[in-house]
């Protein structure tokens, strides 16, 4: 058979990370698929700066159109990332008779369904492999070998950068802010962070590993997002007295026809294994019906683990494009008539254990009143802490409830919080005693 051609659109880290293992593996690649992937073009509107990687002379264009409209190509690899112009770059690639590959979350977050349903009228694929874990192959093992379970619960550590600064806080005592800026020195985070530390880039991968899962359309807004930047040293500390590790996790659950689709800070055991998954790793852990409790561990950003899944993304529509075949499995696994109608559980009908920490004052009373409006509300409590550590006329008192329901927990501190009782805004933390 004939070279298969690829086009990429973007030359940033990664975009320079997919050309480099093209070039480097090229005969290690052909020996798998029994052809060459050829690049013949990158498009991309800075073309002079170096990128540590020598591409063939005319390979380079400012011109996305000399990707998108050239007859050659077959598979076009979208890493602009952002809405916009990857999406409409994505659909006329698409609508060109392309197959695609990108590593998109935030796009396909959004806007999945749009483009996934233009895929399906050209017959062509939309693999994503890099979007959701970086190198870990997470996504073809749900669509693949796990395909015939029935998934009940997915948890997941997705963000490198908030890994990382939770991790530091954890080992060396530090607060959020000098650890999020040795992130930002490593490169672990942007000059600007906001969508890792905020919890939105986990709350898109999290949209599209639901979506594969429980076999029904997710997007980001149907998940509730909260982030790290709250957190503190004495909430870490306190964690450890308990026996936990706070992390910033994906979590979702198939309860009754109603999914729990949420991200925030949460308290795992120490013993669990994701509680060991540090730095800039990721983790996956998936209970299914026959498969049982599952996890994939590793890099989950960064240019070379990326790039190993958009070539492996591309070496799996190479193998399509040698046995003639066009679209051979559905983008999120089920057949489009069979995606489901599932609703999202409402934070306020959640059920968790929770670790409470009040800034109280110093007075004779103001413990009973925490507890008094805590029992009001029908939450009980499981252990408590009240220290010496005394911050100004404040005292830090700590909470651990039973399970009880969110609205009931929010009722509860929106009455403590309104008081004079405490001095601060109660600091929340909810609890995941079981990852299975």
């Amino acid at each position: 058979m004939n070279d298969i051609k690829v086009g990429l659109l973007g030359f940033g880290t990664i975009g320079a990370g997919v050309a480099k293992l093209l070039l480097a593996n090229a005969e290690h690649i052909k020996g798998k698929l029994g052809t060459n992937l050829v690049l013949k073009r990158i498009a991309d509107l800075d073309i002079t700066t170096d990128r540590g990687v020598a591409v063939p002379e005319g390979v380079l264009t400012t011109r996305a159109d000399d990707v998108l409209t050239d007859p050659e190509i077959s598979v076009v690899i979208e890493l602009i990332g952002g809405y916009e112009p990857a999406k409409s770059f994505v659909l006329k690639a698409i609508e060109n008779g392309k197959h695609v590959v990108t590593a998109n979350k935030a796009l396909l977050a959004l806007h999945g369904q749009e483009i996934f349903a233009a895929a399906a009228r050209k017959n062509v694929e939309v693999l994503f492999e890099a979007s959701v874990g970086g190198g870990i192959p997470v996504l073809s093992a749900i669509r693949g070998n796990m395909a015939a379970n029935n998934f009940s619960t997915v948890f997941g550590i997705l963000n490198g950068t908030c890994n990382y600064i939770l991790t530091k806080m954890t080992e060396e005592g530090a607060d959020f802010a000098p650890a999020l800026k040795k992130a930002q020195e490593l490169g672990y985070a942007e000059a600007d962070p906001t969508f890792d530390i905020e919890g939105v880039d986990t709350a898109h991968k999290l949209s599209l590993l639901l979506s594969l899962c429980f076999g029904t359309r997710v997007t980001f807004s149907d998940i509730y997002c909260e982030g790290v930047s709250s957190l503190t040293a004495t909430d870490i500390s306190f964690a450890k007295e308990f026996g936990y590790r706070i992390k910033l996790l994906a979590i979702g659950k198939l309860d009754e026809g109603r999914i729990e689709a949420r991200v925030h800070p949460t308290m795992i055991p120490q013993n669990s294994p994701l509680s060991d998954v540090n730095g800039a790793f990721n983790a996956i852990r998936f209970t299914g019906d026959f498969i049982g409790p599952v996890m994939f561990y590793g890099r989950g950003a960064g240019m070379d683990a990326t790039a190993s899944a958009v070539i492996g993304d591309v070496m799996d529509i190479g193998r399509n494009l040698l046995a003639g075949i066009g679209r051979r499995t559905a983008p999120l696994g089920y057949l489009d008539e069979s995606m489901r109608t599932l609703t999202i559980k409402p934070m306020a009908e959640i059920v968790s254990k929770y670790y409470l920490r009040f800034s109280a004052v110093d007075q004779p009373g103001a413990l009973a009143k925490i507890a008094g409006a805590l029992g009001d509300a029908g939450i009980s409590i499981e252990s408590m802490i009240q220290t010496g550590r005394s911050t100004g006329d404040a005292v830090p008192v700590v909470i651990m409830t039973h399970e009880a329901g969110e609205g009931a927990v929010q009722k509860a501190l929106a009455v403590i919080d309104a008081s004079d009782i405490v001095t601060e805004k109660t600091h929340l933390i909810r609890i995941e005693e079981s990852l299975d």
